[in-house]
């Protein structure tokens, strides 16, 4: 059998066929455009490109994206891709393609696909979060996403930062709030926070530059911060990092020691480790969201 899986971001869009044992038999990629009926033709392209490499023909496609539909109306919302919010993207996926389309956030794509087959392989219960140009969250029970009653669940990345100390600033978020958390673990808030690009305030961290230092030394204690909130409320089995900062190891050596304090427990043992697919979790995760049968 094989699974259809799009991955559709703000810059590029994925498709990928997977055959019944996750193994890649095609995968096609393109530039996302800047307009929404450009959007689903280029996903409907992409899309046929994949099946025609992988020989097939498909009757159902998972997609996996930025927000999420409102249950109550079908429409986009949520979406730091603004164009998609107040369409119903979905369902006009679904109109262009021409088969059945799920759809799920795609932090929701990266738990799913890390618990399936990934870092967090056989574990009941997985947090998963990107920390790359924005942050999102997603969470997996016994190998299923949980997207909750009002379609927002795991929706960490724009809850406020917690426990705030003196020297956090007050920043205004694209989404109407304020200090969320996208704001302070994004690989865009590290590098605000650093003043200078997000690789070359490692590269200073390393080499021991000490602004920079002091900068993945707050990156640290908001990580910390915002998954104690996490850790409290669901106990997860397994915490998967996705996105361009789960490449930095010093978080894996240092983050559970800071995050420990905040568990509200006299022991914490919570493996912390990233993406095993990388960034090829979306568009795995997306293929996932239909049944093997």
């Amino acid at each position: 059998m094989i699974r259809i899986g799009v991955d559709f971001g703000g810059t590029k869009i994925e498709a990928a066929a997977l055959d019944a044992d996750g193994r890649f038999q095609a995968r096609v990629r393109g530039p996302t455009p800047p307009a929404y009926e450009d959007r689903l033709e280029a996903t409907r392209a992409i899309v046929a490109e994949a099946e025609r490499q992988a020989g097939v023909r498909t009757d159902r496609v998972g997609v996996g994206g930025p927000g999420s539909p409102s249950p109550r109306t079908g429409t986009m919302r949520n979406s730091n891709s603004t164009v998609l919010n107040g369409r119903p993207f979905p369902a006009d996926l679904a109109r262009v393609l021409e088969r059945r389309v799920r759809y799920a956030n795609d932090a929701n794509c990266l738990a799913l696909s890390e618990a399936v087959d990934g870092a967090a392989a056989g574990a009941g219960v997985v947090f998963a979060a990107i920390l790359g140009t924005g942050c999102g969250a997603g969470l997996a029970v016994d190998g299923r996403i949980v997207e909750g009653r009002n379609g927002i669940a795991g929706e960490w990345g724009h809850m406020p930062l917690p426990s705030p100390r003196p020297w956090d600033p007050q920043i205004a978020c694209w989404c109407g709030r304020a200090n969320c958390m996208e704001l302070f673990v994004s690989g865009t808030g590290f590098a605000r926070d650093a003043g200078l690009g997000g690789e070359d305030a490692i590269a200073a961290m390393r080499a021991g530059d000490a602004n920079a230092g002091a900068a993945f030394d707050r990156y640290l204690d908001r990580l910390a911060r915002g998954l104690g909130v996490i850790v409290n409320v669901l106990d997860p089995d397994v915490v998967v990092l996705g996105g361009g900062m789960s490449n930095i190891a010093e978080i894996y050596a240092r983050l559970p020691a800071a995050l420990a304090p905040h568990a509200f427990s006299d022991v914490f043992d919570t493996p912390v480790r990233p993406a095993l697919h990388g960034d090829s979790s979306g568009v795995r995760g997306a293929a996932w969201l239909w049944p093997r049968a």
